[in-house]
């Protein structure tokens, strides 16, 4: 399970502005990709709060209704869209997506302990951690945070466009969804500049 280890050993040097970052989105067809930075207080405490991938979805709403009522937890979460996306493609789209977050926090953090590798030109100092979800309980936060908040925008497309049943799947490539873009082309919503979407090369469908 993931503990406060890495931030310790900052909180011992008197820096208290930790922020753990995650993002959520980055394989899926179709939708934003999100990233959350979360600053949690030194000895905080959440039960059952761990990587998003491992926690079944209710219990992740709850944990993020927990973490983002807590009045000493400072949090924030930023979209790119599916244009921009396309744009300067979703590696750099993640990277965007991080650093609005951590921006968005509206303090000034100490360092940033990110989930995956390094990001280059990255504003903050900060560590990447491999599979730091399962490790830093404040990466395990933003990742709870930008899961949920990811859902909760690919619900709302859901109603929008209910051909592609993105309440299911969250747009990523399952057969489902795969079997919808066949029968009803793209949509508003979809990443014109992934396979399988780009093959299609179908006509924007507006209903």
């Amino acid at each position: 399970m993931p503990d406060l280890e890495f931030e310790s050993v900052f909180h011992a040097r008197g820096l208290l502005m930790i922020a753990g970052v995650d993002e959520a989105g980055r394989g899926p067809l179709a939708g934003p990709v999100a990233a959350a930075a979360v600053v949690l207080p030194p000895g905080f405490c959440c039960e059952g709060l761990d990587d998003s991938k491992k926690v079944p979805a209710r219990r992740r709403e709850q944990l993020y209704d927990y973490i983002t009522t807590h009045t000493a937890v400072l949090w924030a979460v930023s979209f790119v869209h599916e244009e921009e996306i396309d744009r300067i493609n979703i590696l750099r789209a993640t990277h965007k997506a991080m650093a609005r977050a951590v921006k968005s926090l509206r303090v000034a953090v100490d360092h940033c302990l990110i989930d995956g590798l390094r990001v280059p030109k990255f504003k903050w100092p900060h560590d990447g951690i491999v599979g730091g979800d399962g490790k830093s309980l404040s990466i395990a936060a933003a990742s709870i945070i930008a899961k949920v908040s990811r859902d909760r925008r690919m619900h709302a497309f859901a109603r929008e466009f209910p051909q592609y049943g993105f309440e299911r799947h969250m747009g990523y490539g399952t057969k489902e969804h795969l079997a919808a873009l066949r029968q009803h082309g793209p949509c508003r919503i979809h990443r014109r500049s992934f396979q399988p979407v780009a093959q299609l090369q179908l006509p924007l469908d507006e209903t």
